[in-house]
């Protein structure tokens, strides 16, 4: 097993003289030469997992209803029968491979073998195959443009919903939501409406601009998660490897066409900013997101907490008396919110809209799965007294989501009081009440998961924490089918996408846990000083 020499303290060798610099080999030569070593070859197997993803997608995946272009290419028949098999057979090696490819880099990433910058090539590599695929596991990019087409038809997508603007836009959309108004802020539909504008009715061109605009979410994390692991102690390398290249992310974030990618993006990039005293910056940033998705504003009450510990240092550092907590507080969190109501106003007015979209949040509630809580709760329940009582599931789940909803405002309010103290608190707070809200709120989606991880791998973990969230992103990236269905009631696909979660999180730390090679003692991977600590360098 090839190990590189372990960095005190997880920095970076000292900086080159100017000589040396002067000689370092072009990115492009950099990156060739990593793509060579052991790390490089797990990018490689990522690639090839992505591609087979793409390909296999035209077939299995979130493909449109009708697909002239497949009928054109005399490829249709991969949407049925035997040809569908064989697409989800590709689809499936595909992400088996970007996870096993993901869990040896993280191997790799615990032993120091391989730094922030090759992380950073990477996540391109594994990127590029999934911006030619159809949606992958969700039909989102066909409401996304439907909505769009609503703004640009002159309808008020807060108040009707896809239905009524019929077209090829609406053929595709999903039929829970045709009827269902828009869920999402302005600056969602600001682009939405320029891709249509720009793609008309061609659903190709436009899923394909969706995800371009995805793109700077994407670079935003890669930016963003390594700061917040600086401020918060954690290891920047190990906070890129869980955040941004997990499949999970890619896959559901890029590969689904989420929004997601982009309000996760904003916010990390917003928090990240006021932990460097940006404060009012990062406000924007997070008011950008919740402009795109309202989750992102659970962090903007945290944010007014760090603000003021900061007004609080920075009176020390002066030797003068700081304001008093009220005082702080009226002017950090008025400052604050004077800042958001900028922003979500000019991106309503741009928009033409209203807040009507808050009042649509509720639409979620025609999720039905088990990832969430009070759903749970509802079928143990209905199983528990039907054999007295009927099925009568709708009444059970009325009153857990009724519940539910008065337990999560009551975490949300004492986790920001508790978690006030320091900067950690503060963000620590975020993470807990982003939790909460995906496991409590009426609906819940694999890909929810990406917003408090974004945020929590900036915290040092240990190595059976880190197997633990392997463990659960393979899940959570196993449990839908290609085409976007649920595989959730399906028990065979639930005991797969377990064992697999299992393998997966062994594997973090033991190189071929099940011993395939023959091996019969096996020392676990262990971590290295450079990747348990603090790495505050970037450069390989």
């Amino acid at each position: 097993m090839r190990r590189s020499t372990p960095i005190s303290s997880g920095e970076e060798p000292a900086p080159m003289t100017s000589s040396a610099a002067a000689t370092e080999r072009p990115w492009h030569l950099r990156a060739a030469n990593f793509l060579r070593t052991p790390e490089g070859h797990s990018a490689l197997l990522g690639f090839f997992g992505a591609v087979m993803i793409t390909f296999g997608g035209f077939g299995a995946g979130s493909v449109r209803r009708q697909d002239p272009l497949l009928e054109s290419m005399h490829l249709s028949w991969l949407r049925f029968g035997h040809g569908s098999i064989l697409s989800a057979a590709i689809v499936w090696i595909g992400v088996l491979c970007m996870i096993a490819a993901w869990v040896r880099l993280g191997r790799s990433t615990l032993r120091g073998d391989v730094s922030l910058r090759g992380l950073r090539y990477v996540v391109p590599v594994w990127t590029f195959p999934l911006l030619f695929a159809v949606p992958m596991f969700s039909r989102d990019a066909y409401s996304y443009l439907a909505q769009g087409a609503l703004l640009r038809n002159g309808f008020d997508p807060y108040a009707v919903g896809p239905v009524v603007n019929p077209g090829i836009l609406l053929d595709n959309v999903s039929n829970v939501w045709t009827t269902t108004t828009t869920p999402y802020g302005p600056v969602h539909l600001l682009l939405a409406d320029a891709i249509v504008r720009l793609t008309g009715e061609n659903v190709i061109a436009g899923t394909m601009l969706l995800r371009i605009t995805m793109l700077p979410g994407l670079a935003l994390m890669m930016w963003a998660v390594p700061h917040l692991a600086t401020k918060l102690g954690g290891n920047t390398s190990i906070a890129l490897w869980l955040a941004v290249l997990n499949p999970l992310v890619l896959i559901h974030l890029i590969g689904g066409v989420h929004n997601e990618m982009l309000m996760v993006g904003l916010m990390a990039a917003g928090i990240a900013l006021a932990l460097e005293r940006k404060h009012l910056f990062g406000i924007g940033l997070i008011a950008l997101a919740v402009a795109i998705k309202a989750t992102a504003g659970v962090a903007l009450p945290f944010i007014v907490w760090i603000w003021m510990i900061h007004e609080r240092e920075d009176a020390a550092a002066a030797g003068r008396e700081p304001a008093s907590p009220i005082r702080s507080f009226v002017k950090t969190a008025g400052a604050g919110f004077a800042v958001f109501v900028a922003v979500l106003g000019s991106t309503s007015l741009i928009a033409g809209v209203g807040l009507g979209w808050t009042t649509a949040l509720s639409g979620s509630a025609k999720i039905i799965n088990w990832l969430s809580l009070p759903t749970i709760v509802a079928h143990i329940g209905t199983m528990a007294t039907s054999w007295f009582a009927g099925d009568h599931f709708n009444d059970i789940l009325e009153v857990s989501r009724t519940i539910s909803a008065v337990v999560l405002i009551a975490i949300i309010a004492v986790v920001w009081w508790r978690y006030r103290k320091t900067e950690r608190d503060a963000v620590m707070g975020i993470v807990i009440v982003m939790v909460a809200i995906v496991v409590l709120s009426p609906a819940a989606l694999p890909w929810y998961y990406s917003w408090p991880l974004a945020v929590a791998a900036g915290f040092a973990m240990s190595p059976t924490t880190l197997a633990v969230l392997t463990g659960l992103s393979t899940w959570l990236m196993l449990v839908f089918q290609p085409d976007g269905s649920i595989g959730l009631y399906t028990f065979p696909h639930v005991a797969l996408a377990i064992v697999a979660a299992v393998i997966a999180a062994m594997s973090l730390q033991t190189e071929d846990p099940l011993r395939l090679r023959g091996r019969k003692h096996e020392k676990p991977i262990e971590m290295t000083s450079a990747a348990s600590a603090p790495s505050t360098s970037e450069s390989a």
